[in-house]
């Protein structure tokens, strides 16, 4: 190690923002399109520092192995499932080695040790050991993408690996854990900003992703996050409307078609400001989800964030498959603090939703247009 001081023995720290699924979800998993935004309030980070041996540390909290006693094991497991971050690490460098070997791109042979952390809220955390972080602010995708921004330029073949395939690094690696999961969380979070997505069959059966338009985040309105700290209910993500789609469920396909719809419509709305059909687009897309997973599915609680939003007059949905919502009071600060005194009331948290901008930089811009 000595010998390449300089060179291979610098630590590298990667950031990257939870997500929220501004219009269009989940019509990313079914030919759709969608608009998300980098959420600053949460993150997940990926520390990679050379070493002898490649080692993969386990997360304190996430991946906790010492516990104060036998109900203390039991209720853990029951919360949050058997895992934690490190498979994700795993997984990625996984991917991330198979992607390199099939795509002809050397890789030195040194070494190093990888570990993570994150402040997702637990609202999310009880489903993320489950379902391993894939609900709500989507957590899982945010190490995910973090541990790859260090493997990039650790191997430092950043220009080689393309803008527009990591997404599809990333959901391959939860794939390998059995993640279900679309492109819209691993796209936001790569890309970071506001981008516009179109997963139309087209363009997925000729390049293997869609097309990533990145907007302007200054012409988002002040946008509010809304989460339970304790969540009793949170429903069954899934339920079956995957299978009814891909069996030709005509109120699915149509529904869906809708969905996708919402995000076009919505781009056209953000870039003319048009704030109160930003607010219809908003509540209708929550309306579709609804009528096609049933509320049973959509889990009491989640429904509840939405509603106390909307009984305000605010526009609300959820930011992925539940576990938080993203509420937009077109009505100002007098509504917002309408909002507030009802979610405090309600016992749920909120805040002012903060947007990061484009995380792309110099080398990732150019290897967009190689």
């Amino acid at each position: 190690m000595d010998q390449e001081a300089g060179v291979f023995s610098e630590i590298i720290e990667h950031k990257v923002y939870a997500r929220v699924g501004l219009l269009g979800n989940p019509s990313d998993v079914y030919f759709g399109r969608t608009i998300s935004f980098s959420l600053g309030n949460f993150w997940a980070t990926v520390r990679l520092e050379p070493s002898h041996d490649l080692i993969i540390n386990p997360h304190p909290f996430h991946d906790l192995v010492n516990f104060q006693s036998l109900d203390h094991l039991v209720n853990r497991l029951q919360n949050e499932g058997y895992y934690g971050g490190v498979r994700l690490l795993m997984a990625i460098c996984k991917v991330f080695n198979n992607y390199c070997k099939d795509n002809n791109i050397d890789l030195h042979k040194r070494n190093f040790t990888l570990s993570y952390d994150t402040n997702i809220p637990r609202q999310c955390m009880a489903q993320i050991i489950i379902l391993t972080f894939q609900t709500g602010l989507s957590g899982s995708s945010a190490i995910v993408c973090a541990a790859l921004n260090c493997l990039l330029d650790f191997y430092k073949v950043r220009r080689l690996v393309k803008v527009e395939v990591r997404p599809n690094l990333v959901l391959s690696a939860e794939k390998e854990l059995g993640i279900v999961a679309g492109l819209q969380d691993r796209v936001a979070q790569v890309y970071g900003g506001l981008v516009y997505m179109d997963f139309s069959k087209e363009h997925m059966d000729k390049m293997g992703h869609g097309i990533y338009t990145p907007m302007d985040i200054n012409l988002l309105p002040p946008l509010h996050l809304i989460y339970a700290e304790n969540p009793s209910d949170s429903g069954k993500v899934h339920s079956t409307v995957r299978q009814r789609w891909l069996n030709g469920d005509e109120f699915i396909i149509s529904s869906m078609k809708e969905v996708a719809n919402i995000a076009a419509e919505g781009q056209t709305a953000i870039l003319e400001k048009n704030y109160s059909k930003l607010a219809e687009l908003m509540n209708r897309n929550f309306d579709l989800r609804r009528s096609m997973f049933g509320d049973d599915a959509l889990g009491a609680l989640n429904i509840e964030m939405v509603e106390i939003a909307r009984r305000v007059g605010a526009a609300s949905k959820f930011t992925g498959s539940g576990g938080a919502v993203v509420a937009f009071c077109p009505n100002g600060p007098s509504q917002v603090q309408l909002l507030e005194d009802a979610c405090r009331k309600a016992g749920f948290s909120i805040q002012p939703i903060e947007i990061i901008p484009s995380r792309l930089d110099d080398i990732d811009i150019v290897s967009l247009f190689d």
